[in-house]
């Protein structure tokens, strides 16, 4: 059976048919902005130090007061030196069942394994992180112990427009989760019926060719 794409899964954690259209468009390369936001969690060291000024040039989604706050948070915490210095950038990562690219690849560290890192353009929830990104990075998390024939119990997702990183921990209800998605990625074989969320559609960039009418400006941030 084919490898399912991460990023398949993670459209379709967001709406299944999301993801039906998402197919049919020959565009799958994130926007600017993301990829702009994106480069931040390479520049921590450099961000830490900067001013005011030159902070408010770059893409936050904070004050620059509250992203020192962030990153010198960060920095406290036992992962710091490895993210700022990550094994590798960009690891296609291949598995049993999906393949996808971990934007940073944690190296090993005396017990504790590798850790793949999916990097986000958004902001988190207040709490945790937002499914589509939770189901993405449970699917780098099981491909990387698929190449590497060991438990990876978890993953991360950085926000870097934030300077913040959540754990995604692998939970026997999200690794249901991720089973139940591979499924539904594979059966897609047509549009699945429309959702009822005016958050999630409003959104959504193939709003347009689903034909859903919203009934709000609401707006979900962190696809």
């Amino acid at each position: 059976m084919s490898r399912v794409a991460a990023s398949d899964l993670g459209r379709a954690a967001y709406c299944p048919r999301q993801l039906y259209y998402a197919r049919q468009s020959d565009d799958r390369e994130p926007p600017d902005e993301v990829r702009a936001r994106r480069e931040l969690a390479f520049r921590y060291p450099e961000l830490r130090e900067a001013s005011d000024d030159r902070l408010a040039e770059r893409p936050l989604a904070v004050s620059a007061a509250e992203y020192r706050d962030n990153l010198d948070a960060l920095a406290a915490g036992p992962l710091w030196d490895r993210l700022v210095e990550p094994a590798a950038r960009d690891a296609t990562l291949t598995g049993q069942d999906c393949r996808g690219v971990a934007h940073k690849l944690l190296a090993e560290d005396g017990s504790d394994p590798p850790i793949p890192v999916l990097v986000s353009g958004g902001v988190p929830p207040p709490a945790g992180v937002w499914e589509p990104q939770s189901v993405r990075a449970v699917a780098l998390a099981k491909a990387l112990a698929w190449e590497r024939e060991r438990e990876i119990p978890r993953a991360l997702v950085e926000y870097p427009a934030v300077g913040v990183v959540r754990p995604v921990r692998l939970t026997t209800r999200k690794k249901a989760r991720y089973r139940e998605l591979l499924r539904t990625v594979r059966s897609l074989d047509g549009p699945p019926p429309r959702i009822d969320d005016d958050a999630k559609c409003e959104a959504c960039e193939y709003r347009g060719d689903c034909g859903v009418r919203t009934r709000s400006l609401r707006s979900l941030l962190g696809l």
